[in-house]
């Protein structure tokens, strides 16, 4: 992987999206699948894709119209609330999965599992990842738990790395986030789901210098704003202005009233692809292109367009297909064309 704009990986729409412990793509349409990574390629001009989710099927489906594209592939497993013995047969599965998608000549990188500690149970308190997250406001608290999480995660990534190279012969990583300290001397790539916040704005450039000088290629394999006024300040938090339903968790609507500002999540993204270009970062994945589950409904009661804390680059139309794209149920946002730019460039 070269460091070069063109030589940037951006993440695709989520096969099987996942938000918040439930699958976020109800309905999987092959041909819709397959025209937004044509888009993703010959629109964003964009190399590579993270295809992303909890379903082996729907994950190697649509790896496998990306290679054919002639993509570099992340096959992205996103286990939840699993065990870890389950998590290791899900990554048994997709391992060789991937493999027999990269003997048919594609690029592949296999991406073992993300935020686990978050994610799923085990590492950090808590019986939910609601639970797990709302630590991260308490740094008190994180730093209580960051030694034994790390070596939690480090002893499970050990037995995953080993379990997935018996059946996978290529790249292989882990998307971290960085209080899990993962030791990355199994891993090819070192790879990062990296927010800039208000919080750590001054420590951001040298934050990405210091993943560099580790030595080996390091991918952000998340990375995003969401798209209401002050999503930016907020990094990886904006979706904390959605209310969930206790049993579903499908999103429901905002929780108070904001102000629209595609322009700042353009900028956001902006900013962010050219301080990573400017340390050194070998690939980056913007988090996203089309979260279904977060409708765009202008007209009426504001807090149910739950585009607005959405971190897609388009927003998804609930009964009606777009402008730009007449074939597609969505119409881009500025931060696309911000993200096609900068590629083409």
């Amino acid at each position: 992987m070269g460091g070069d704009a063109e030589r940037e990986p951006v993440r695709p729409a989520a096969v099987d999206g996942v938000c918040r412990g439930v699958i976020c793509r109800k309905h999987f349409s092959a041909e819709v699948v397959k025209r937004e990574l044509r888009i993703i390629r010959d629109d964003l001009h964009c190399n590579a894709v993270r295809v992303m989710g909890g379903d082996p099927e729907r994950i190697e489906l649509a790896a496998g119209y990306a290679a054919d594209l002639g993509l570099e592939v992340w096959f992205s497993p996103y286990p939840l609330e699993l065990a870890t013995d389950e998590m290791l047969s899900l990554f048994a599965d997709c391992a060789e999965r991937a493999e027999r998608l990269r003997r048919r000549g594609a690029e592949v990188v296999f991406v073992a599992g993300a935020e686990l500690s978050l994610m799923n149970k085990g590492f950090l308190p808590g019986d939910s990842s609601d639970e797990r997250v709302a630590l991260l406001s308490r740094p008190d608290r994180v730093r209580e738990h960051i030694g034994e999480v790390g070596a939690r995660v480090n002893d499970f990534l050990g037995k995953a790395t080993v379990l997935v190279r018996e059946r996978f012969g290529g790249k292989v990583t882990y998307a971290a986030v960085p209080f899990e300290r993962v030791d990355w001397t199994p891993f090819d790539i070192m790879s990062m789901d990296l927010y800039r916040s208000a919080a750590i704005t001054d420590q951001f450039a040298e934050g990405v210098r210091n993943l560099v000088e580790q030595g080996k290629p390091v991918a952000i394999t998340e990375f995003g704003a969401a798209s209401y006024d002050g999503a930016g300040d907020r990094g990886a938090h904006g979706l904390e202005i959605v209310e969930y339903d206790k049993d579903t968790r499908a999103p429901l609507r905002l929780n108070g009233h904001y102000a629209r500002d595609e322009a700042g999540q353009a900028a956001y993204l902006r900013e962010l692809l050219e301080a990573f270009d400017a340390g050194g970062i070998d690939s980056t994945f913007v988090f996203t292109v089309a979260p279904y589950d977060h409708l765009h409904r202008p007209g009426g009661d504001p807090r149910q367009d739950l585009d607005l804390a959405s971190y897609g680059i388009v927003k998804v139309l609930e009964d009606r297909l777009g402008a730009a794209y007449p074939d597609m149920p969505w119409e881009p946002k500025a931060a696309f064309t911000t993200l096609a730019d900068h590629y083409r460039g």
